[in-house]
């Protein structure tokens, strides 16, 4: 799974920085104002991340964190859904109505400096930070929706992370025994997120949902991510932190 993230400014901007033209990247800050560095970004409340779409492809927008249908009739069913689709399953991608939509027409990325997951051992939960080795940011696949509240006449759009079966770190990590077996974010390998946001054959798109090789994840301990020993949404969030009582 991935519900947390970090995700930050400049890193987001590497995508768009990709043309080196200055004039479009004050226009891109501009439009992205207001939007603060995250250490830890929980998907559950929602907030705005940075993502390219496949209808711009190197021009970052702020997409809400947990997808809505654009079928969602009422605000209070798409509050409800949001909590669901944090992250979209990448086996059913193409299959679930929540997401099958969105799989085939509306496929973006979502560029994060690291992530986070949870281990469990003897009853406790221990958060880890997952980043390149490199210290680069990584791009995970997502899709996106755009979907209008009736009520108020509001467009929305809003993005999912997808997943898939975790590689053997991953696995290790993510072994919450109330799952059926541990996952972790697709992560788009360099030079092949252009194929994930616009190729229409399906087949390759599917090709692409696959573990992330270990040897090029960097992983360890931080402090407790919510709670009153979480340091909040600053730097010192992503820093290590070893626990005595963790036998990994």
């Amino acid at each position: 799974m991935c519900y947390t993230i970090e995700q930050r400014l400049q890193a987001a901007l590497k995508r768009a920085k990709y043309w080196n033209d200055e004039r479009n990247i004050q226009r891109i800050e501009e439009i992205l104002k207001g939007f603060e560095d995250q250490y830890n970004a929980s998907g559950f409340a929602h907030p705005k991340i940075i993502a390219y779409s496949n209808l711009k492809p190197y021009k970052p927008e702020l997409f809400h964190w947990g997808l809505i249908p654009h079928w969602i009739k009422t605000e209070k069913d798409a509050k409800s859904i949001q909590n669901k689709t944090i992250n979209a399953r990448g086996e059913s991608l193409f299959e679930k109505p929540s997401f099958r939509d969105a799989a085939k027409n509306k496929r973006c990325i979502i560029p994060v400096n690291g992530f986070y997951e949870h281990h469990h051992f003897k009853g406790q939960k221990y958060p880890y930070y997952i980043r390149q080795i490199n210290k680069e940011p990584m791009n995970l696949a997502g899709i996106w929706s755009e979907w209008t509240n009736k009520e108020t006449g509001e467009a929305l759009t809003s993005c999912s992370i997808v997943t898939t079966k975790a590689n053997p770190i991953m696995a290790k990590i993510h072994n919450n025994p109330k799952l059926p077996e541990p996952r972790m974010p697709v992560i788009l390998p360099e030079g092949l997120e252009d194929e994930w946001l616009t190729s229409t054959d399906q087949q390759l798109v599917k090709k692409l949902i696959k573990p992330y090789p270990q040897k090029e994840l960097h992983t360890h301990t931080v402090r407790k991510l919510t709670g009153k020993d979480s340091p909040g949404n600053v730097p010192e969030a992503t820093e290590e932190y070893v626990y005595k009582d963790l036998i990994f």
